[in-house]
């Protein structure tokens, strides 16, 4: 990977909320200087396709992805429709991020069965292909305003998904989660975990150029580093060493120079050039993505 690919910084909205409180939000993510504006794809949450038409209605710059569909709560033939028909509603800004799904209360929640994870995986990998396939031919419509539908981002951690996403993705997107039972509450994965994913995906690239994304958890702009850590820690537990918390790339803390360098580092060492922050650190993270912008 190219460790000096330019940095994209992403915000992924999840809080549910008016129309007038959506478009004021979207209008924000602009103002500020991110990218791209991504929509979750979570039960109580905005749902994802009228979101997003909606925020290229009101923007004029940034990208807007699905941060991620959990793939095995579509048909690929009528998703296919959707994101064609939303390329086509915000004038070809659309990326899709799709992901194998994870949160097996909403399956249960929607009266879906929850597959394990090599059937969630396999569907995840139909879905791939018949997109390719729809889109591929010349008669297909609605038509995707991006040629062959919008560039496809892949999320998540496992060496079946990751292989996937390294054949076909134009972004893949790590979870910077460590490895769990199937279902059960993530958790934070150490800097060499992440290394390891990275160094797997890579490998199997084969030389094909991908953007690599992470997606950040906390933001903290503080001049006392060592003791914000310290106090994250507490908060979360016996997850991480101190030590290792400092070094992930899912929390970025200390001054706005700090998670600048830190940023720089970590597209040095793990190919992160593209960061997507939750909704809730969108303004904390907005002095950064300014100094960098203006390197």
């Amino acid at each position: 990977m190219d460790g000096e690919k330019t940095f994209r910084f992403g915000v992924n909205l999840v809080r549910p909320g008016s129309r007038d409180e959506w478009v004021a939000k979207c209008r924000r993510v602009e103002e500020l200087g991110y990218d791209v504006l991504s929509v979750a794809d979570h039960l109580g949450i905005a749902p994802p396709f009228p979101a997003l038409v909606l925020a290229g209605a009101v923007t004029e710059r940034v990208r807007l992805n699905t941060f991620v569909l959990n793939a095995p709560f579509y048909n690929p033939v009528l998703l296919a429709r959707e994101v064609a028909g939303t390329d086509q509603f915000v004038s070809g800004r659309l990326e899709l991020g799709l992901g194998a799904g994870y949160v097996k209360e909403e399956f249960e929640a929607a009266g879906m069965p929850f597959p394990g994870a090599r059937a969630r995986v396999d569907h995840l990998e139909f879905t791939i292909k018949e997109l390719q396939r729809l889109y591929a031919d010349p008669e297909y419509a609605p038509k995707p305003v991006q040629p062959g539908g919008p560039p496809l981002m892949i999320a998540g951690r496992g060496d079946r998904l990751l292989s996937l996403a390294a054949e076909h993705a134009a972004t893949i997107a790590f979870s910077g989660v460590a490895k769990v039972r199937d279902g059960a509450p993530p958790m934070l994965a150490t800097a060499d975990a992440v290394e390891e994913r990275v160094q797997f995906v890579t490998e199997r690239l084969d030389g094909r150029d991908a953007e690599f994304n992470v997606l950040v958890q906390l933001v903290q702009i503080t001049d006392d580093r060592e003791s914000a850590l310290r106090e994250i820690l507490a908060r979360f537990g016996d997850m991480l060493t101190l030590e290792e918390l400092a070094e992930v790339p899912t929390v970025l803390v200390g001054t706005v120079e700090e998670i600048a360098e830190q940023l720089v580092a970590h597209r040095a060492r793990f190919g992160f050039s593209y960061y997507t922050i939750l909704e809730p650190n969108l303004e904390v993270l907005a002095p950064v993505v300014d100094l960098l912008c203006r390197r």
